[in-house]
């Protein structure tokens, strides 16, 4: 037998996740000039990084030899103070997929069982497989998360239930009411993963009281990330926040170092830096409506969102999706298919900055006059 034979048949099964195309990469296929190609494929902040934790994270690299401090305390200390917490109820993790995978580590074994929405966030059910557990995808409602049947489809087996907020790729939410219904309803002995980690683009009236949830109930873990609106994707520094039980048990299979001390500085600093996180979410609430209003005026459907990106449906035959994202890119254009998320007429587009949507707009009618 050849050795890869010997890995469970559940690992061997998994299909990789599959990240937005990078530039290089495009300019590599089409022969572009890097310089013109504008990505609105990976939820990026398009302001780049927060100014304050770039100069700190520069300054940062004289200490790249010594290994970053283990245990985060700066970080988990300015967290604490932030979300009104205990340090102990911190978990540092390499972006927030990280801390999605500890949740499975701890609390699924092959046999258990995790729900999670159609159309939600393809970690979610990768996590659960490379446990060799099982995964309960429930059928979305109108693109979002259908929370009463989810409830329903809770087995004695189930052990997680993952509920995005807003949900990637889709950019639905549900409403605080229905979410604390379900907190309400859900069994103590279900670990409920709140992925939150696009929060901060939403509107104060739709921002769930999660982190109150929290001493109410010991079975809420929140999900968080300096990824999205901080602009810190690069250096992958996420977070969780549980009841101290919960977390104890995640950070003793968290790997000692698996945040750099470049990310923990960074996330500190971008911490600080509330008129960075105003800018980006003014700059993505306009971005938005550039980006709705011309759907509405070309008789584009798609799907409203909460989140820094926008599904919009290509008509026509499900080829018509693979031919306007292929003619997008030879543009120089870099939007996600997401036939990955059981949506082959729809591509998902990030919101940029005013002249990366026009530009992105532009190449759409080009794309779309193509189907005619």
């Amino acid at each position: 037998m050849n050795l890869c034979d010997f890995a469970p048949e559940y690992i061997r099964a998994i299909q990789p996740y599959q990240p937005g195309k990078p530039i290089s990469e495009l300019a590599r296929e089409f022969g572009l000039d890097e310089s013109h190609i504008v990505k609105l494929a990976s939820n990026e902040n398009p302001l780049g990084t927060s100014p304050l934790a770039l100069d700190a994270m520069m300054s940062a690299l004289h200490d790249t030899a010594l290994y970053p401090d283990g245990s985060g305390y700066e970080l988990k200390s300015a967290l604490s103070k932030r979300y009104d917490v205990d340090p102990g109820q911190i978990i540092l993790g390499n972006g927030s997929n990280d801390v999605l995978d500890l949740a499975a580590r701890v609390f699924l074994k092959p046999g258990a069982a995790a729900v999670y929405s159609q159309h939600a966030f393809a970690v979610y059910p990768l996590v659960v497989q490379m446990i060799g557990a099982n995964g309960i995808a429930v059928p979305a409602r109108d693109y979002g998360h259908d929370l009463p049947a989810m409830l329903d489809a809770i087995t004695p087996e189930t052990r997680i239930v993952f509920i995005a907020s807003p949900n990637n790729p889709t950019g639905t939410l549900s409403s605080k009411e229905d979410l604390l219904r379900f907190m309400e309803r859900v069994s103590r002995d279900v670990l409920v993963v709140m992925d939150e980690a696009y929060y901060e683009y939403l509107p104060e009236v739709n921002k769930p009281d999660s982190l109150k949830w929290l001493q109410q109930f010991p079975n809420l873990l929140i999900t968080r990330t300096f990824s999205k609106v901080y602009g810190l994707a690069g250096v992958r520094v996420g977070f969780g926040l549980a009841h101290p039980d919960v977390a104890n048990l995640m950070n003793r299979v968290r790997q000692p170092f698996n945040v750099s001390s470049i990310g923990l500085v960074g996330a500190l600093t971008a911490l600080k830096d509330a008129e960075f996180v105003q800018r980006s979410y003014a700059l993505n609430r306009a971005g938005m409506l550039q980006l709705t209003d011309n759907f509405r005026k070309k008789g584009i459907d798609y799907i409203p969102s909460y989140g820094n990106f926008i599904s919009f449906r290509v008509k026509g035959e499900t080829a018509n999706t693979l031919k306007v994202y292929q003619s997008l890119l030879r543009q120089g254009v870099i939007v996600r298919p997401l036939g990955i998320y059981e949506m082959p007429h729809h591509l998902r587009v990030t919101i940029g900055l005013e002249a990366q949507n026009q530009r992105f707009l532009e190449s759409l009618d080009h794309a779309l006059s193509g189907l005619d």
